[in-house]
């Protein structure tokens, strides 16, 4: 397995905004990455590692302390958008389904959304609310990126054998669907995630620890 590598354009993260509907979203342009998951997965967890900061994402003892559209920025052209949890959250059923439709129409509408990372856990994976959540991905055309949290609490053989449950489940999806694991423990899976989320940003996978900034200063916006 290789070391992870600290990446610099994910390293200098920091809040932007956030947004309680689509109109209190940030402009729609440039490359944005959204990253949804069942509460107690692991998504704040995920976030915080993948950008080598320890207190980005809120994590909480709560499910569901997120409520609202949190955009992170990453440079002029390129954020990182937290969804609401979902699933286990202690809301009414009013405030769960008004989440539900500000996911669903943000990922519908939202055009300088390149790619949905869904994070699940590793030993419970495809839950019919994660299913509804793959299915809206699929819906508006978004690759998807699924993270398989929690890797390090099963061993080798059960890893694998969930990752062929879910690439199997998903095999004959519209979209391109990339299955992985991860640990925010172990650091597993962290070089990989973040290639995938750098390609959806118009971004050339890492090869070395540094980022060539005049990559990013000639990339061209969506």
């Amino acid at each position: 397995m290789n070391e992870p590598i600290t990446n610099p354009l994910f390293q200098r993260a920091a809040f932007l905004s956030s947004a309680p509907d689509l109109a209190a979203t940030p402009d729609d342009s440039g490359f944005e990455v959204a990253f949804a998951g069942r509460s107690n997965a692991g998504k704040s967890s995920a976030i915080n590692v993948i950008c080598h900061q320890k207190g980005l994402a809120r994590t909480s003892k709560t499910p569901g302390r997120t409520q609202q559209l949190v955009f992170f920025r990453l440079d002029d052209e390129r954020r990182l958008v937290d969804l609401p949890g979902y699933g286990f959250a202690k809301v009414s059923l009013a405030i769960k389904r008004r989440w539900q439709q500000l996911m669903e129409r943000y990922l519908e509408r939202r055009s300088s959304l390149k790619g949905l990372v869904v994070v699940m856990d590793i030993r419970h994976p495809l839950t019919d609310i994660d299913q509804q959540m793959i299915d809206w991905g699929i819906a508006a055309g978004l690759p998807l990126l699924l993270v398989l949290t929690k890797a390090d609490k099963l061993k080798r053989s059960g890893v694998a054998r969930s990752l062929n449950e879910v690439r199997k489940a998903l095999s004959a999806a519209p979209v391109p669907v990339h299955v992985m694991a991860f640990s925010a423990v172990s650091r597993l899976g962290l070089n990989e995630a973040q290639d995938q989320i750098k390609d959806w940003l118009g971004l050339p996978a890492q090869v070395s620890g540094a980022v060539d900034e005049t990559d990013l200063a000639a990339t061209p916006s969506a």
